[in-house]
């Protein structure tokens, strides 16, 4: 097939998808067969372009004309790829954990759900193919609305006030903040094309670079940067599926995916270099960085200690992309990788605690680990993976960070990644600590009633436990196949051949 019949297809199918599903309502099976064949589907037209990509070309399509220089068009370039391909293709992982998560917990309006959840991903893979920030801005929007629905599946009052707090703050700020800059970008550049290297040097006065900059890195609220990330927090009502691959991947990776977007192709990291438009950033995202690790260590409630990280950990990626070197966009790009399968990893191992247990915090966990060592094993890969220790591969991404802290000159920012990796340890480990080594209480609460904790395995239905210990198998495996990842992104990365010695680095 064409390349251009094939993006359609990719941003298509899970519509096609999403159709497939709501004509299965009333056959459980069929609709939940129809999500994970969808899932399949997709990440084998996405991994497809890869070889391409890999080797240099640039698939693209076009849908239609707005105005002049003005369209809703897709090109496929290695940011875009990478995204992609940890989109679609930890969709299947998730696609069988909603199965067991789902019926485990025997929720309502299921069909529902696996329509909203499809469309999510349609719209995070026309976000990862964007050709220009319009095309981009089109689909962050659908995938704020398609994701209200999943925020406030429970229909409870936490979960509706949840779910407006979400939808209050992701559109406020990208109609108040990020539409005004991609006005304002169309105005002084006359496209919004995004180009290697920036659309805007020589096109604008460096003394007011940072109040655009501003506008972009508050309105991509996706990006949960504070002070505009309360979204995240109050997103937790979801259920833990939605948690797991629209908080931990697809949502949030779609914010600070376009902010690398933002930092390479609009501005252009020798822009930002030469001005210092985003020293400002660079401390904003460090300060978030450390507050949210911070705050994590005070929850109890086990998916609001993982937001709370959550927060903190975009911020590396915005980090990375404000130090405005090569070093940081490697390392900021690699941590979408890393990030997105260490935390739906322990989202997913949330999930499958509830379910087989009802428990959601951290303090009634003790002994559990005895009892679901599968689950509990695979959150303690998770969380290694996040604390960045070998050989998982959070290590590789915190390692480029660092560098490029150093190769900007902020060697500050070293330490700061240092302190947010010992508040990674203090905030996750002491979880699986309690789980292992400490004793379960005799009596366990239930409800109003004392039942006894029994001996011997109780996991969770199996499908609420193997996908964690598939992602958590994806952890280590990523610590040796990082190479690839530093294969796809060195072009974006090191667009100056001269720069070819830095390959040196290279896992």
């Amino acid at each position: 097939m064409s390349p251009s019949f094939a993006i359609s297809l990719a941003v298509l199918l899970p519509l096609i998808g999403t159709v497939l599903i709501g004509m299965s309502d009333r056959r459980p099976n069929q609709r939940e067969a129809v999500s994970i064949l969808t899932s399949i589907a997709l990440f084998y037209v996405v991994a497809g372009f890869l070889p391409d990509v890999m080797s240099g070309a640039r698939p693209s399509a076009t849908w239609f004309e707005v105005l002049p220089s003005l369209s809703l068009a897709f090109e496929i370039e290695p940011l875009g790829m990478l995204f992609a391909l940890v989109a679609s293709g930890l969709w299947i992982v998730t696609a069988l954990y909603c199965i067991g998560y789902m019926r485990g917990n025997k929720e309502s309006h299921q069909t529902r759900f696996y329509m909203c959840f499809a469309l999510a991903i349609s719209a995070a893979i026309g976000i990862a193919f964007a050709a220009n920030m319009f095309t981009l801005f089109i689909f962050y929007e659908v995938l704020t609305i398609s994701t209200y629905p999943l925020v406030a599946h429970k229909q409870n009052e936490a979960a509706k006030s949840g779910a407006r707090t979400y939808l209050g703050i992701l559109i406020g700020t990208s109609i108040g903040f990020q539409l005004i800059a991609i006005i304002w970008t169309w105005i002084l550049a006359g496209t919004l094309d995004f180009k290697l290297g920036g659309i805007l040097a020589g096109k604008i006065d460096p003394t007011i670079l940072p109040v655009l900059l501003g506008l972009y890195a508050f309105g991509i609220g996706k990006a949960a940067l504070m002070p505009f990330h309360r979204w995240l927090p109050a997103a937790m009502v979801a259920p833990t599926p939605v948690s797991a691959l629209l908080h931990a991947v697809a949502v949030v990776k779609a914010g600070v995916f376009t902010m690398l977007k933002v930092g390479v192709y609009i501005f252009g990291i020798d822009l930002l270099a030469v001005t210092q438009a985003s020293d400002w950033l660079m401390w904003l995202a460090a300060a978030s960085i450390l507050i949210a690790s911070t705050i994590a260590l005070t929850k109890d409630n086990l998916k609001a200690r993982l937001a709370y990280s959550t927060v903190s950990q975009l911020s590396y990626i915005t980090l990375g992309m404000a130090l405005a070197t090569s070093l940081g966009v490697m390392g900021g790009a690699m941590h979408i990788a890393m990030h997105a399968m260490g935390k739906i990893t322990l989202f997913m191992c949330a999930g499958a605690i509830y379910v087989a247990t009802h428990k959601t915090e951290i303090s009634d966990m003790d002994g559990l680990g005895r009892i679901m060592p599968f689950t509990f094993g695979a959150f303690l890969i998770g969380a290694l993976s996040i604390i960045g220790l070998p050989p998982l591969g959070g290590a590789w991404s915190k390692w480029y960070l660092m560098l490029g802290a150093a190769d900007a000159g902020h060697q500050i920012m070293i330490v700061v990644f240092m302190v947010s990796s010992l508040l990674n340890v203090a905030y996750l480990l002491p979880i699986v600590a309690r789980a292992f080594f400490v004793p379960a209480p005799r009596f366990a609460s239930a409800g109003a009633a004392a039942v006894p904790v029994r001996g011997g395995i109780q996991e969770a239905p199996i499908l609420c436990v193997l996908p964690p210990v598939i992602t958590a198998i994806g952890c280590l495996l990523l610590f040796f196949y990082a190479g690839e990842i530093y294969s796809l992104i060195y072009p974006v990365a090191f667009p100056d051949p001269s720069s070819a010695a830095v390959q040196s680095l290279a896992p």
